[in-house]
């Protein structure tokens, strides 16, 4: 699995080697070394490029989403550069997630990485000054948050939960705890129990 994503964050993604290995934390030569393994195979097995079927879809879809999580992550808080975010990377990774439900809308972990992709997409706008630093949480305009994107997260963080209410799927728990910081009108008001308990969840999932 972690060779499956790592090409399809190389080839796909567009991330480098160093970014790669930073988002599957791997020293940078072990990396390299898996993805020209994985080239091999490829080429040496004939492994065709085609669309999967759709009983092939349950043991793919893991990949696929990690794959869509962690562009959206290296988009979020880039690991190079001078800006604190890719928006490039944020805004594919939203526009592949957003595929992703309108394929599968009743699978738990594609609404809750949605939810979990929109709700923290939500800030993007208060997360730096004008100069690029960073602003923390509790000193963000939350004015400047991205509402409709917060109100669609809950929504479906809701229906990802309500689906899987004995075993949680971890990307709706993170959602869950991002639903939290995103429905406190300031940050004095937000819900630490309630975060303390998703974290103790999400513990429990994963």
């Amino acid at each position: 699995l972690d060779a499956q994503v790592a090409l399809c964050l190389r080839t796909l993604g567009g991330l480098s080697t160093v970014e790669i290995a930073r988002a599957l934390v791997v020293p940078e030569q072990t990396m390299a070394k898996r993805l020209t393994r994985a080239k091999q195979k490829i080429r040496i097995a004939r492994i065709p490029y085609r669309v999967p079927s759709d009983d092939e879809l349950p043991t793919r879809l893991p990949g696929v989403l990690t794959t869509i999580f962690l562009i959206f992550n290296e988009g979020y808080a880039a690991g190079g550069g001078q800006d604190l975010m890719r928006v490039v990377l944020t805004d594919e990774a939203l526009r592949l997630g957003r595929l992703a439900h309108a394929l599968m809308p009743d699978e738990a972990s594609v609404s809750g990485l949605l939810a979990l992709m929109l709700l923290q997409d939500s800030r993007r706008a208060a997360r730096s000054d004008g100069a690029g630093n960073v602003i923390p949480l509790a000193e963000q305009d939350r004015g400047l948050w991205n509402a409709a994107q917060i109100r669609e997260g809950v929504e479906l963080v809701g229906a990802a939960l309500r689906r899987t209410p004995r075993q949680p799927d971890q990307y709706a728990v993170q959602a869950a705890i991002a639903a939290c910081h995103a429905l406190a009108p300031d940050y004095a008001s937000t819900d630490w129990d309630a975060i303390v308990s998703w974290y103790d969840v999400l513990l429990s999932v994963q």
